[in-house]
């Protein structure tokens, strides 16, 4: 969706290799080689997850961007070099090398970078804020978007949220995990993942809980907080929209394709 006055709503899944979606999301005896370009063609985002473990060259990125359409995203996860560490304002050099690594070759189909932290890192405003400090704004004349995916209770304070605000860095929102739910906009965008898919729903969820979701992204997108989702900060002003990426990831893992193809049909 990205109708005129608002943001677009891009809705994916994590990842598109994954043995159990063969036959069940890819048809049978697809080629592997060809499943980004099947899932991009049924989906309108997909957060790149393999980043997170390991460097990619800049041939991969190309070839990533070249088998998807023009009109695609990827949301890329940074590695947990960065982020898996005592002291987070020392992590510059590994930021650095991550971002001259080839992410360029992605061009506009560049979506937000996910910088996620251990379960165990706690929140202490100056060390986080020196590591916001490390984030550009652009690479190579490339605007970049930044998203935080904190996952201790410490983060659960007026004053992260104020931080995120100033820097204009996205607070992911994980729900249906175990992790601190944090449901506040601190950026012009809004990244949000979808952890709870279930068994014993054919779509991941009930269709009550992915029209929710569909039309918190709707009122995200046109520029308004949904009232239905707690907050730790004052909500910000009215804008003329923000961009929304939402992804389904974990939980029943088989049924997140399905979960997102049904979330892109209801905004849509």
């Amino acid at each position: 969706m990205n109708k005129k006055g608002s943001g677009a709503v891009r809705i994916g899944i994590g990842g598109w290799s994954y043995e159990p979606w063969r036959g069940s999301f890819y048809p049978a005896k697809h080629p592997q080689k060809r499943e980004l370009e099947y899932a991009s063609r049924r989906l309108t985002s997909i957060e790149i997850n393999s980043t997170y473990y390991r460097a990619q060259t800049p041939e991969v990125y190309a070839g990533w961007y070249e088998q998807t359409p023009d009109s695609f995203v990827f949301s890329v996860k940074a590695p947990r070099y960065a982020t898996h560490r005592k002291v987070l304002a020392d992590a510059g050099e590994t930021i650095e090398r991550f971002l001259a690594g080839g992410l360029t070759e992605l061009k506009h189909k560049l979506g937000p970078v996910n910088w996620q932290f251990m379960p165990s890192k706690v929140f202490d405003a100056d060390d986080f804020e020196a590591f916001l400090k490390l984030l550009p704004k652009n690479l190579d004349g490339l605007p970049l978007r930044h998203a935080v995916e904190v996952r201790h209770d410490s983060f659960l304070t007026p004053e992260f949220i104020a931080l995120a605000r100033e820097y204009a860095v996205a607070v992911v929102t994980g729900a249906d995990s175990k992790h601190p739910f944090i449901a506040d906009v601190a950026a012009p965008f809004v990244y949000v993942r979808l952890m709870g898919t279930q068994h014993d729903e054919p779509l991941g969820y009930p269709a009550k809980v992915l029209a929710q979701w569909a039309e918190r992204a709707k009122t995200w997108a046109g520029g308004a907080t949904p009232s239905d989702l707690p907050r730790l900060a004052p909500k910000l002003p009215d804008t003329a929209g923000r961009d929304v990426y939402l992804y389904v990831i974990a939980g029943n893992k088989v049924s997140n394709p399905q979960a997102a193809m049904s979330l892109i049909e209801r905004v849509n």
